[in-house]
C-alpha cells in the first residue's frame, strides 16, 4: 500500500554522461571568470564612492540641490556595490562547488551549486522586476508632471 503513494520520481537518479559534464565544467570555468571580474567591479564601486567622498569634500558648500546630492552620491555607490555582491557571491559558489562536485564526483555538492546558481537566477529576475517597476514608475511620474505644468 505504501508503494502505492510513492511518485515513480522519488527513485529517480540522474546520471551525467561525459558531455554533459564537460558542459558543467566549462560553464563553472566561465562563471569563475565573471565572479572573478564581478568582485573586482564591486571593488571598484567601493573604490568611487570612497573616491567620491574625498572630491565632494572638497567642493565647496552649495545651496540648492547640488549641495544636498554631494553625500548621497557615495552611499549611492556603497548600496550599489553591496546589492551587486550577492549575486556574484551566488554565482562564484556555483563555480566553485560544481567544480568541486565533478572532481569528487559528489552528488550533495552538485546540488549546492545548482542551488546557488538558483539564486543567482532569482536574484537577477527580482532585481529586473524592481528595475522595470521603476521604469514604469518614473514613466507615470513624468506624464504626471507634464500634465501638472500645463
Amino acid at each position: 500500500m505504501e508503494n502505492e503513494n510513492q511518485s515513480q520520481f522519488d527513485s529517480f537518479e540522474l546520471h551525467l554522461n561525459q558531455t554533459a559534464l564537460d558542459y558543467l565544467r566549462e560553464s563553472a570555468k566561465w562563471s569563475m571568470f565573471l565572479a572573478i571580474l564581478g568582485f573586482i567591479g564591486v571593488g571598484f564601486l567601493a573604490l568611487m564612492a570612497i573616491m567620491m567622498t574625498s572630491v565632494m569634500s572638497m567642493v565647496p558648500d552649495t545651496p540648492g540641490p547640488f549641495g544636498a546630492v554631494s553625500g548621497i552620491i557615495s552611499i549611492f555607490y556603497i548600496v550599489i556595490a553591496v546589492i551587486y555582491l550577492f549575486p556574484i557571491y551566488y554565482l562564484y559558489r556555483y563555480a566553485s562547488n560544481t567544480k568541486k562536485a565533478i572532481f569528487s564526483k559528489d552528488s550533495q555538492l552538485l546540488t549546492d551549486a545548482f542551488g546557488a546558481l538558483k539564486s543567482h537566477h532569482k536574484f537577477l529576475g527580482i532585481a529586473a522586476i524592481v528595475v522595470i517597476s521603476l521604469y514604469i514608475l518614473a514613466g507615470i511620474v513624468m506624464v504626471i508632471g507634464i500634465n501638472a505644468v500645463r
